[in-house]
């Protein structure tokens, strides 16, 4: 099982169904905030449908197609943080999160999101990693940036938000320029 140690405070662990219950509470009590800017809350409304994320970011997981963790701060689950998809013939990972809204502000995305970077860079010996926000999304897009991604385009209409379209901002960054830090 992915068990991954950050810092004294903070740890990655694959998402389990045993998760499940936390994670949807915290769906749950941020689901207002997480709206703005994540498409599934609609469609996630009880414990059953978390489960149902779960088993299918498992079997992904199984199949080597991505990995899927649990955040851990101060020993509670507070969000998820992922490699949505990874590329294998390309070697390109695609990092993907979310957090509980009273745990904003405290760090814990940046070094969440290094530490996937570093992992997918140097341990799973892949030459790039992404991550995707929409555009007026700017807590989320300050993540990448502080991490020294490079700020690779706009994708129009990248995604329908409940009612409208929001373009993606892509961020990336090579194993070469991730080295050089």
């Amino acid at each position: 099982m992915f068990v991954h140690k950050i810092d004294e405070e903070l740890s990655l662990k694959l998402i389990q169904q045993q998760d499940a219950e936390r994670v949807f509470q915290l769906t749950e009590n941020s689901r207002k905030y997480l709206r703005q800017w994540l498409p599934w809350l609609d469609g996630t409304t009880t414990v059953e449908d978390t489960k149902g994320f779960i088993a299918a970011v498992i079997k992904s997981y199984a199949e080597n197609k991505g990995l899927t963790s649990v955040i851990i701060y101060k020993n509670e689950i507070v969000g998820i943080a992922s490699y949505n998809q990874i590329d294998w013939t390309n070697k390109i990972a695609y990092i993907g999160y979310w957090l509980g809204e009273p745990y904003q502000g405290n760090g814990i995305m940046t070094r969440v999101a290094g530490a996937l970077t570093s992992y997918a860079l140097k341990e799973l010996k892949l030459n790039k990693v992404e991550i995707r926000a929409a555009e007026e999304n700017h807590k989320s897009r300050s993540v990448p940036v502080r991490l020294g991604f490079i700020e690779e385009g706009r994708i129009r209409q990248a995604e329908w938000l409940y009612d409208h379209y929001v373009d993606h901002v892509v961020y990336g960054i090579l194993a070469s320029e991730w080295n050089e830090k």
